[in-house]
């Protein structure tokens, strides 16, 4: 069975403001509606939101919210992020 393709939102793309700059990546799978949100930060970090978003414009929309009420620096690495042992 072939795996589905992935289809990415119009809104992916870096996104910077007061210094920082992330990765924003919304998407779903080919025969589904519900988009996923991802951003990823300087350090390789990914931050995913847990539910699904019924449009790729309400994913882009969340992102705005939570950039415009907690700031940029909620996607920076502040300690709480555990790494995984290397061999």
């Amino acid at each position: 069975m072939k795996d589905p393709n992935i289809v990415f939102s119009g809104h992916c793309g870096q996104y910077s403001r007061d210094g920082i700059s992330v990765e924003v990546s919304i998407a779903r799978l080919e025969h589904e509606a519900a988009w996923t949100l991802e951003v990823v930060n300087g350090n390789r970090t990914s931050i995913v939101w847990d539910d699904p978003f019924p449009s790729d414009d309400a994913a882009y929309a969340e992102f705005l919210a939570t950039v415009e009420g907690e700031g940029m620096q909620v996607f920076l690495d502040d300690g709480n992020v555990i790494p995984f042992k290397r061999p």
